[in-house]
């Protein structure tokens, strides 16, 4: 979707876009799925918990940070990631009201 047209959507709506499109990928789900299980920041665990190569890991890794979903800190030469704690409590919230709005008509649809 081009940028003209966001302006369509309310800010509610292109934030969930924005998200969903950070999320669209199994490799970032699979980076988010690791580092809740941590609970903790990673640093350069990430390659060999995925098995992809470095440059695919960043760049998942640079989509993820760009989304604000997690953020990262440079320690020496490592960059260290975790999960963004506010960035993750928006989102969870606007999801769960998304997904609790909708009412499937008892599923007597078409």
């Amino acid at each position: 979707m081009g940028t003209s047209k966001t302006d369509l959507f309310t800010k509610e709506q292109n934030e969930m876009a924005a998200m969903a499109k950070a999320l669209a990928h199994p490799a970032r789900i699979a980076i988010l799925q690791y580092l809740v299980r941590k609970n903790a920041c990673v640093c350069g665990d990430l390659v060999e918990e995925l098995g992809l190569a470095q440059a695919t890991t960043s760049q998942h890794l640079k989509e993820l940070k760009q989304a604000g979903i997690i953020q990262g800190t440079i320690e020496g030469v490592s960059v260290c990631y975790c999960i963004n704690p506010d960035v993750w409590q928006q989102y969870k919230a606007l999801f769960n009201s998304f997904f609790q709005d909708v009412n499937l008509m008892g599923n007597k649809c078409c």
